[in-house]
Order: C-alpha cells, then structure tokens, then sequence
C-alpha cells in the first residue's frame, strides 16, 4: 500500500481558496459566531465559488486532516464509555426507525418535486457518508454531480441550523471546537507520540480494511481505544484542529465549484426543503424519546441530525456533548444505508412500476 505523502499545495488556486477560508473563519471568530473556523471558511469559500472566483478546492489535503479530526473525536471517549454501550441500544433501535421514516418522507419529495430518478432520489435523500453516498450511488446509475451537490447542501444547512439553534434558542455557548471536554491541552512528547501512532496506524488499517471515511474512522478508533483504556488522555493541540477546520471549511464551500448556477440554486432549495423534513423529524425524535433513551434532547438531536459525522461530532465538542454517544450514531447510520440500500432500491423500484 502506497501514500503520497508530498501536500499537494501548488496551485496557486489552492493557496487562494485557503486563504480566503482562513480570512472567513477570522471574521466569523471575530464575531463571535458559532463553529467559526469551520462555517467561517465554508461561507467564504462558498460565496467565492458563486461569485466564479477562480479556486480549487484543497481536496488533496483531506488524507492528512481526517486524521486529526479523527483523534481529536476518539479523545471524546473515556474509561467509562464501555459502560454506556448497553444503555445506549434503545437509542440505535430508534435510529433505524428514524432513516426509514426519513426515507418514506424525503425520498418521494426528491422524486415528485425535485424529478429526479429513483437512485439519484435515494443517494441524494439519505444521510450517510457523502463520500459513500457518490460512490454506490454512481455505480448503481445515479447522478454523481447532483447527489454529491445533495449531500454538500445537506451538510451546510444541517451545520448552519444545529450551530445557529444551539446558540440563538438553546443558548449554548458554541464558539469553538478545539478539543473535547475533559482532555488534557497539555502536550507532550509521550502524549504527541501515542496521537501520532494513532493518526497513521489508524490510517493504515482503515484502508487496509476498507473501512468507510478510512482516513477518519481508524485513526477515530485507534484513539477512542487509547483513552477508554486510560493510554492517553490527551488531544491534538488546539491550533492544529483549527486548521483542520480551516481546511475542511473550505473543502465543504468548494465542493459547489463547477456546477452550472441554477443548478447549484435548484440543489440548495431541495436540500433545504428535505434538509428541514428530517430534522423536524430529528427533533420530534428527540423531544418524545430521550426520556427513554437516558439522553438529553440536545444530544438525541445532535445523534439523529443528517450532518456528516465530521461535522456533528465537532458541532458535539463546542457544545461539551457526549462525543462518543454521537459519533457512535452517525457511524451506525452510515453503515446501516450502506448495507440496506440495494434492498430498498429494488421494492423502490418496484413500487413505482406499479
């Protein structure tokens, strides 16, 4: 297995691209908005690309910031994880309700009022890993460029929602997220040297066995594991998940470059519309069953909201939330529509015949 470990920071459209998503996520901070380094650089990236400034989108940088992210993620785990695992089995069970009543809502509306055809319908309806979404998607004769554009609108406006609602109506204070509650900033060169084994033995094993979003979920598992065994109980340092932000900002307002602009328009308004289907459902879910589920109403929303796992799991660190208890859900979610969408596409394709 070979990894080219030369960044891919020479075009001068790159550099344009991050700097601008630097210049946004400042002024985002400067204002004191929520999530800023990572809104700030998405919003600013994203208008750059409406308004056809000449950009690239600094994908190539996405091997080498997952796993940051990833660590950053696994150091919201503790010793005491393994003994929430059984109380959290309600809550699992009431995700798998919550896809297929999203799936029945949402998918008929991409159909019906977006036209789409069936496949491009379901990848573009469902949240799960946009990376996975596209490819399965596109073997199976959807529509790469919309369900890619559908997952990237998604994203935006779940992120933008969850941010601004949690701190305009909840009132939490979600100005940053730089590393998990309850972790130690302090770091030195034991704690560096158990984070980085982590990152790259991470890295290596998720593509050796081809886990979904690799780059993330090895080096997620290896640190979760390191600190619920009580290895470590450090993060990365703050100023480099920042970057990662920055980073992954920019990746998210870039990935709208290229398309013609009412197709970018025409995409935004269905996710929207879809976007705020599933998370009325999200909230209904989480306002009836949290009871149930021994959570709060924050953190079964943020466990059942359609944002990427990236996203929410960083959306859970600025708000002091149950990072395990979140990405847990969003993983699950991701592997439950991968194993499930061949069968439903065939009832659902059925069901149209009719």
């Amino acid at each position: 297995m070979k990894f080219n470990l030369t960044l891919p920071l020479k075009s001068p459209q790159i550099a344009l691209a991050l700097a601008i998503g630097t210049g946004g996520g400042l002024a985002f901070s400067l204002l004191g908005l929520p999530l800023p380094w990572m809104l700030g650089a998405m919003f600013a990236s994203f208008l750059a690309v409406i308004v056809k400034v000449p950009l690239q989108g600094p994908g190539g940088l996405r091997p080498y910031v997952m796993p940051v992210i990833g660590i950053m993620l696994g150091a919201g785990f503790d010793t005491q994880t393994f003994s929430h695992l059984q109380e959290w089995a309600f809550s699992l069970i009431g995700l798998v309700i919550y896809i297929a009543v999203a799936a029945a809502l949402v998918v008929p509306l991409y159909i019906k009022i977006g036209r789409l055809d069936p496949v491009t319908a379901f990848f573009s309806a469902m949240p799960g890993g946009l990376n996975e979404m596209t490819i399965i998607g596109g073997e199976l004769g959807g529509d790469e460029k919309r369900i890619i554009l559908s997952h990237a609108a998604r994203i935006v406006v779940t992120v933008s929602f969850i941010a601004v609602y949690f701190r305009l109506v909840l009132g939490y204070n979600v100005a940053s997220a730089a590393v998990p509650s309850g972790t130690q900033v302090a770091f030195d060169f034991k704690s560096g040297a158990i984070l980085l084994s982590c990152a790259v033995l991470g890295w290596v094993l998720g593509k050796a066995l081809k886990l979904p979003a690799a780059p993330l979920l090895g080096p997620l598992i290896l640190s979760a594991i390191a600190h619920m065994t009580g290895i470590s109980h450090s993060a990365p340092p703050p100023v480099l998940v920042i970057c990662s932000q920055i980073i992954l900002g920019t990746m998210m307002g870039c990935r709208f470059m290229g398309a013609p602009s009412k197709l970018i328009v025409e995409t935004l308004v269905l996710s929207a519309i879809a976007t705020t289907v599933m998370l009325a459902v999200s909230l209904g879910f989480a306002v009836s069953l949290h009871s149930m589920f021994g959570q709060t109403t924050q953190q079964v929303l943020l466990a059942y909201a359609p944002g990427g796992l990236t996203e929410m799991s960083l959306v859970a660190i600025a708000m002091n939330g149950d990072v395990a208890y979140i990405a847990l859900h969003h993983l699950a979610r991701i592997v439950i529509l991968i194993a499930i969408a061949p069968s439903i596409l065939s009832w659902l394709a059925i069901r149209l015949r009719r």
